[in-house]
């Protein structure tokens, strides 16, 4: 994806803030179907990005930012192309500059959190840490603007002092930024604390620069009009909006908020349009049932345990199987057109030998399996045991393994449930790789029947005759899962 436009206007705008969590995809997008006019994603470390690889994920139309450990950290789409802003955490600006250069061409514009109160952000030097750092911000902020082609901007809180407050943001208008969102909180406030609307009245006073207006859900934001209320209140340019976007992104409607069951409903189909992890899914959704949590619709949304059960507690179930059902033929098919996923063996740049293979137990003999066939094998040839070195991806919880025999390794492209199938999986890679059985219905291997059988003949408590009840294996300990203990979003970080 290419934005062609190289300017994001800020003036006149309704805006969805970036909350950690809450700001991934499906609500950007919902937002945007509400009448949001610029969507912010929750806010994402530089280091972390800049682990990250590019992904165009065909299956889902979607660029993906994909960790090492195969975690998605960062999804887009061209629904939202022009019209989405990355938000950063930073305390370094070549870090900053080679995080906007990765992702510029994926959004519309680049921001730099200011604003962020919480220990996790300010204990690196970032977020509301930098407020008391000058030299760092514009140097951060002015190498952004020099080095990327996008808007750049930045959101603060307001300091002690309006002296030292108006001080700042004139500096900072002159690294050049396209705009400046003002949350109305000092460092050390929270949304109990009354917004300061004069404060952000006097930037918007001071600066040529579009200011926006950030604060307002706990005081003054109950619905529409009072967006537009705050934005007077605050001489802004544009509204920011947080706490009472994420209760209901219908508040961007200018006729009103739709009820909340057919709000969630919808954002329920983009997260699984969009194969959003299931516990993020769930933890927006809380938010937006509030004090309908102890409902028996809260409850069964509490005891939750993957998308489709979600789905379930919201009459969705019909949905979710058809839109998986789709999901999978469209990855299948890609699989299927690319030399690497055919049923004949192929080897990639890392060695492995891979194939697109899952394990159907119903197609394998009651008593023989691929990873004994493979054992067996190996014995026979006088090699060593096969070595199994299986990961749990975090997204999706899936398994993949790859098993190393006479020096080579064998797997399958295709992800497993379990450790036991992608193991299975694995060694059948193996079998086909080198054209031997592996303990198919009517291809059992000869060998292990005359090993059975002799076993049943013998006594069962001679120790030479007795056979290890699984093969030996080593297992590298899977991916850690997402936590799911962080923090909650606070409005305008």
């Amino acid at each position: 994806m290419i934005v062609n436009n190289l300017s994001l206007c800020y003036h006149n705008k309704l805006i969805l803030a970036p909350m950690v969590r809450v700001g991934t995809l499906p609500m950007r997008l919902l937002a945007l179907d509400y009448g949001a006019d610029i969507v912010y994603c929750e806010e994402l470390i530089d280091l972390k990005m800049l682990q990250c690889k590019r992904v165009v994920n065909e299956a889902l139309s979607t660029v993906d930012f994909v960790a090492p450990d195969d975690r998605v950290v960062f999804r887009t789409c061209e629904r939202e192309q022009s019209k989405v802003v990355f938000q950063m955490g930073t305390s370094d600006a070549e870090r900053a500059l080679a995080v906007a250069r990765l992702v510029e061409n994926d959004v519309a514009g680049i921001d730099v959190n200011m604003g962020c109160p919480k220990e996790y952000s300010t204990k690196g030097g970032m977020g509301a840490a930098l407020l008391s750092d000058p030299d760092k911000i514009e140097k951060i902020l002015s190498t952004l603007v020099k080095g990327t082609r996008r808007p750049v901007t930045c959101k603060i809180r307001i300091l002690p002092s309006l002296e030292d407050t108006l001080s700042l943001v004139k500096r900072i208008e002159r690294t050049g930024i396209a705009a400046i969102a003002v949350h109305g909180r000092k460092r050390e406030e929270r949304p109990q604390h009354p917004v300061s609307c004069e404060a952000i009245k006097a930037i918007a006073e001071t600066l040529s620069i579009p200011v926006i207006a950030n604060g307002g859900s706990h005081d003054h934001i109950q619905g529409y009009l009072d967006i537009e209320d705050f934005r007077r209140a605050t001489a802004a340019s544009s509204v920011m909006v947080a706490r009472a976007a994420m209760w209901n992104p219908s508040i961007f409607l200018r006729e009103g908020p739709r009820p909340l069951e057919e709000v969630m409903q919808k954002y329920i189909r983009y997260a699984v349009q969009y194969d959003n992890h299931y516990t993020n899914t769930k933890y927006c959704l809380c938010q937006m049932l509030r004090e309908q949590l102890e409902s028996p619709q809260g409850r069964l949304l509490h005891a939750a345990q993957s998308s489709q059960e979600i789905c379930e507690a919201f009459g969705l179930g019909a949905f979710y199987e058809e839109t998986t059902r789709d999901l999978d033929a469209r990855r299948a098919k890609l699989l299927a057109r690319s030399p690497e996923e055919a049923e004949e063996p192929a080897e990639d740049t890392s060695g492995i030998i891979k194939m697109a293979i899952k394990f159907d137990r119903r197609a394998y003999s009651p008593q023989i399996t691929p990873k004994m066939c493979l054992l067996e094998w190996c014995r026979r040839e006088k090699l060593a045991q096969p070595v199994y070195e299986t990961v749990q991806r975090p997204l999706d919880r899936l398994f993949s393994s790859v098993v190393t025999v006479a020096e080579r390794k064998y797997q399958s492209t295709l992800w497993d449930k379990s450790k036991k199938l992608a193991e299975q999986a694995a060694a059948i890679v193996c079998l086909r790789s080198q054209g031997l059985p592996e303990g198919r219905l009517g291809e059992e291997s000869p060998s292990l029947h005359k090993r059975k059988r002799e076993a049943l003949d013998q006594d069962p408590g001679d120790p030479t005759t007795q056979e290890p009840a699984v093969p030996g294996e080593l297992c590298k300990k899977p991916f850690v899962a997402l936590a799911g203990g962080q923090e909650s979003p606070l409005e305008g970080w």
